[in-house]
């Protein structure tokens, strides 16, 4: 992945908004306010939208240990976006449990000023076993992905060996140790579209939230067709035949909708049919350190030299406001003006 700009340059665009205590922001006057932090690259899970085993087969070359940040080095970035009015991190990966320790990381994010809500996105293959060292450490909620209900099509949805009891007593567990659960399901028309009233069925039953995210075009190796997109409208009124919804009102990138029967509540996550760029306060760092200031960005700023250069925490800060200073995404408004055939990282790489 390619730096967007020099360290001298980043640093330089900073100047406008340098301490002038409201934190960042972009040119189109979005505060930086949310993180997602991918703390690997490596996945036991080979879902089709995300890691293709064609592309992501035994051969393929994960990143060394060597370039991925430590958790110091993440815990020092935290800091710095947490400075620049961050509230909200959430671990993500590949797979983030699969980095050993990561309860470690946690509490020390956890313990963060400014840091009020701390999340991790999973596969829940995992989480059984760690999930009660997790909400030890300070984790506040989680969320697992989780596409459908049915053994068989959930193994070739995942395309993993790991079956979905698996998954189901990670979640379980996650409840057990105090963790609120939402669950995200992708739906594809014709592919896992005829389980969402099972999916919601499951959801209810537990207290659980389930989130339904339109298909997107994420990286260049998922084969998406808009054809294969099931609108969040059409998925309401699929739920709301059987289980009627009242709107609640948006949180971040998902609309809210309660059971009128006070049985819970879903989201909505509506990227193609609704875009919601000009409200996206969302940075995304790599496991390697990379800055994407957006889901569907070409390029990302290299702050791990920053980092390893010998730069002060000021010196740090003032790198990612200036990068932050800088940012005009808003790929899901263009999205069909030539947009897509631009190259895009993997969702592996950025964090789901």
């Amino acid at each position: 992945m390619g730096c967007s700009g020099t360290y001298d340059q980043v640093m330089d665009a900073t100047d406008p908004l340098r301490d002038n205590g409201i934190g960042a922001l972009d040119k189109l006057s979005r505060p930086l306010r949310d993180l997602r932090v991918s703390v690997t690259d490596r996945c036991n899970f080979r879902c089709p939208y995300c890691m293709p085993r064609e592309l992501f087969g035994p051969d393929h070359a994960f990143l060394p240990r060597s370039e991925l940040l430590s958790f110091e080095e993440i815990a020092r970035l935290v800091r710095a976006f947490a400075s620049l009015g961050v509230s909200k991190v959430r671990l993500t990966g590949g797979e983030p449990l699969l980095r050993r320790d990561l309860h470690v990381l946690v509490a020390t994010i956890a313990a963060t000023p400014g840091i009020e809500d701390l999340a991790l996105t999973t596969n829940g293959s995992l989480l059984a076993n760690q999930a009660q060292a997790l909400s030890d450490a300070g984790l506040k909620r989680i969320t697992v992905s989780l596409d459908s209900l049915d053994p068989e099509r959930f193994r070739a949805l995942a395309d993993t060996k790991v079956p979905l009891e698996t998954v189901l007593g990670g979640i379980a567990a996650a409840s057990a140790a105090g963790l609120p659960v939402k669950l995200n399901t992708v739906l594809r028309r014709g592919v896992n579209d005829n389980g969402l009233l099972d999916l919601v069925d499951f959801a209810r039953a537990r207290g659980h939230t389930l989130r339904v995210i339109e298909y997107m075009d994420v990286g260049t190796t998922n084969g998406w067709v808009r054809d294969e997109v099931v609108p969040s409208a059409e998925v309401r009124e699929r739920v709301h035949a059987v289980h009627p919804l009242e709107p609640i009102g948006d949180e971040g990138t998902a609309e809210r909708w309660r059971f009128a029967d006070g049985t819970g509540e879903m989201g909505f996550v509506s990227s193609v049919s609704k875009p919601f760029c000009a409200t996206c306060t969302r940075a995304r760092l790599t496991a390697v350190g990379e800055l994407f200031t957006c889901l569907f960005a070409t390029t990302g700023t290299d702050l791990r030299a920053v980092l390893r250069s010998g730069a002060t925490d000021e010196e740090l800060t003032a790198a990612v406001r200036g990068r932050w200073a800088i940012r005009d995404d808003r790929y899901s408004e263009q999205r069909g003006a030539g947009a897509t055939d631009l190259p895009k990282p993997e969702m592996s790489y950025l964090g789901g």
